[in-house]
């Protein structure tokens, strides 16, 4: 019976947090969070934006980028993790960040029922790397195989919701040919 027992929160672990190719938090020597709320599951909206940030496109400073944003979020905004769901790197990774369980901090009204998706680098100027983007198809398409996304979730970009330029020009161009993408958002708009 313990066996069972042991098997079945190993599945819980591998099927929540080691899903859909995620570079864990524990992977890039994540902070623990300081609080969290759980998201309600499936969700049905997926909120882009872009960091503002020089890009990457190594490992190492992908990694050193996430850090100094989980840092900046807790330390000086004073949020209990950082927050984005997930942030995607030039280097083709998706990082870890609330997840898909946890609420995050990255648009006011809309953090508990959405994933947000954060690119590293300035859409503005930066054209998404293509592997960057394959990267977030994937993970979109493994959040609704595991039953974390609805199978009709909408894409929108940050933009659509609040008042700033994120996600950039460059990327919200490229999500807009999106099958998921929502243009009219009236009736999910606070």
């Amino acid at each position: 019976m313990f066996v069972c027992k042991l098997f079945a929160v190993f599945v819980l672990f591998v099927s929540v947090n080691g899903d859909c190719g995620v570079v864990s938090k524990r992977d890039w020597d994540g902070l623990t969070p300081v609080h969290v709320d759980y998201l309600p599951r499936p969700v049905d909206l997926v909120i882009i934006q872009h960091t503002v940030t020089s890009k990457c496109t190594t490992d190492v400073r992908c990694t050193e980028i996430v850090r100094s944003i989980q840092s900046n979020h807790m330390e000086n905004l004073g949020y209990w993790d950082i927050a984005s769901n997930f942030i995607v790197g030039g280097n083709g990774k998706v990082y870890e960040g609330t997840g898909w369980l946890h609420v995050g901090a990255h648009t006011y009204g809309y953090n508990s029922r959405s994933i947000g998706i954060t690119f590293i680098g300035n859409y503005n100027n930066d054209t998404p790397a293509t592997q960057s983007l394959e990267a977030v198809k994937a993970l979109l398409r493994c959040g609704v195989e595991n039953g974390h996304l609805s199978p009709n979730y909408h894409v929108v970009a940050h933009r659509q919701l609040i008042a700033t330029e994120s996600p950039g020009r460059k990327l919200y161009n490229e999500i807009r040919r999106w099958p998921q993408w929502l243009e009219n958002v009236r009736a999910i708009k606070n």
